[in-house]
């Protein structure tokens, strides 16, 4: 074996299946290797940024670590925004990253850069393999980092000269040493608080916002009568009928604020204390209420079932049945597209198990609260802020879970980031349906205005957030990529394209226009 086949070989061994790659030509090798690794599916991506978004959406799903093949440090830069959001998310992810053989580097060839400064501004682990007889060892290290209870993102860069040269073979699977204690001190404080009957605000991140510990937290709320939430913005969350509703804390400061202030105790289980997203002027950034004591039980990468079962215990909470979310009445949405009457069609057109994965950032804000009621699905949001996660995002969670639709909100703006993602989607007859939330604007950032007390914008300034000159036509971007698109602009079109979508194998492109 090279090199660069003992990785391949070592990263399917240890269970890695998936590769989002963009290669070049300092990953010939590694390109060449594919054909004698049959354990690994490898797809093709336009932009590293879809790459990247991909991993983070399969990694949500499938509870392991996908791989993406990256060149140099131009191709890591473009993947960038989106492994910062997969590292906000808890995602792990193994990217291997192509360099120029080691004698190279000293004649400063034009893609020279320093690629391990750019990669430990966006990994946990980062590692430079020096010879091709430590790369299975070092491939196998990533993966342990990548794909522990706490899921870093590791980055391993392969230098050409390592990835040709002769290898003994691939590498053992090394275990990583997983943390998964529980604060018991914080455990017992909050569990005194939950009996002590002040009001108790319970908030859940990571892997406790699925279906089995939302349980144990319905069982706990309903002997004890605290409340149960997430952040604003969560990895990915179990809900709909039959599951334990769970409330969103707002993301504008005043709501949240509002929303935060009756409560003396927060108990936090894989998350932290909420937050604002930004700093505003004269408005705090930690949004609790003054006087409230946190009690931090888990901390994220913890584990929040554990956490959880534990605390069920310490309160008595077995025995209590859980108040579950009831099927909502199917209304039918007729009239303009509003918020409501958006939420409406996604609430009675969502297919049981679906994944809705969430970035319509404007016309969407509401969107959770009305769906409740939705058939069972999981919600994947976006947790680092970078705009353009939800077309890639979507792409890895329908890698992941090929027996499960996958339903894509995402404004307009957003969607140009990243809409190669359609092309993959139509190139791996992926099961995605992509709606376009079509404002012609950054609305967001109009809102932002106002909110950040710089006031409304005026006419010079409104052009830079308005994207109406020229207008972005989504059904011939999307048809040009091999992907059916259809225009809509009333409640009863979306509901009826939705369902034609949802109805065949495929990708498909809903554009809706606002």
């Amino acid at each position: 074996m090279n090199g660069a086949e003992s990785l391949l070989a070592t990263m399917t061994g240890a269970g890695v299946e998936t590769c989002f790659a963009n290669p070049g030509t300092s990953e010939m090798h590694f390109l060449a290797a594919v054909d004698r690794a049959p354990g690994l599916r490898c797809a093709l991506t336009l932009f590293e940024g879809v790459a990247a978004g991909a991993a983070d959406g399969y990694f949500r799903m499938a509870d392991k670590p996908a791989a993406t093949l990256l060149h140099l440090g131009p191709g890591l830069a473009n993947g960038m925004a989106n492994i910062h959001n997969a590292r906000r998310a808890g995602s792990g992810m193994v990217n291997v990253v192509g360099d120029h053989a080691s004698a190279h580097l000293q004649y400063d060839a034009p893609l020279t850069s320093d690629l391990m400064g750019m990669a430990r501004a966006i990994s946990h682990w980062t590692h430079r393999s020096q010879t091709s007889a430590d790369v299975a060892r070092d491939a196998a290290a990533a993966i342990a980092r990548a794909g522990a209870r706490k899921a870093e993102i590791a980055t391993l860069v392969l230098p050409g000269d390592v990835a040709w040269g002769p290898s003994s073979g691939p590498a053992p699977l090394v275990r990583a040493q997983d943390d998964s204690r529980i604060d018991a001190h914080a455990l017992e404080s909050a569990a005194r608080a939950l009996l002590g009957g002040e009001p108790t605000l319970v908030i859940l991140g990571g892997r406790a916002l699925r279906a089995g510990p939302l349980d144990i937290a319905g069982r706990i709320g309903a002997k004890t009568g605290c409340v149960v939430a997430a952040q604003f913005f969560s990895a990915r969350i179990e809900r709909g009928v039959g599951r334990v509703a769970v409330s969103r804390i707002p993301y504008a400061v005043d709501p949240a604020i509002a929303f935060l202030k009756p409560f003396r105790h927060l108990v936090m289980i894989e998350t932290g204390e909420p937050v604002a997203f930004f700093s505003y002027p004269d408005k705090p950034s930690l949004l609790k209420a003054d006087g409230a004591r946190s009690h931090q039980v888990c901390p994220a990468g913890g584990d929040g079932l554990a956490a959880l079962e534990a605390l069920c215990d310490l309160v008595q909470a077995r025995a209590a049945r859980a108040q579950v979310q009831p099927r909502a009445q199917r209304g039918g949405a007729r009239g303009p597209l509003t918020p409501q009457s958006v939420a409406d069609v996604l609430r009675d057109g969502l297919p049981e198990n679906c994944i809705l994965v969430d970035e319509s950032l404007t016309t969407g804000r509401e969107t959770y609260a009305l769906t409740g009621g939705a058939a069972p699905h999981d919600t994947l949001q976006n947790m680092g802020g970078s705009i353009g996660f939800s077309p890639p995002a979507s792409t890895g969670a329908a890698m992941a879970c090929p027996d499960r639709k996958v339903v894509c909100m995402v404004g307009d703006g957003s969607a140009m980031y990243t809409i190669q993602a359609l092309w993959t989607q139509a190139r791996e007859g992926l099961d995605v349906t992509t709606i376009i939330f079509a404002n012609r604007r950054y609305q967001i950032l109009n809102n932002e205005s106002v909110n950040m007390g710089a006031g409304a914008l005026g006419p010079k300034s409104l052009e830079l957030t308005s994207i109406d000159r020229p207008e972005l036509d989504f059904v011939a971007l999307a048809k040009g990529m091999g992907v059916p698109g259809v225009r809509v602009e009333d409640a009863e079109g979306f509901a009826d394209a939705l369902a034609r979508a949802l109805a065949a194998p495929g990708p498909k492109l809903i554009e809706v226009r606002l």
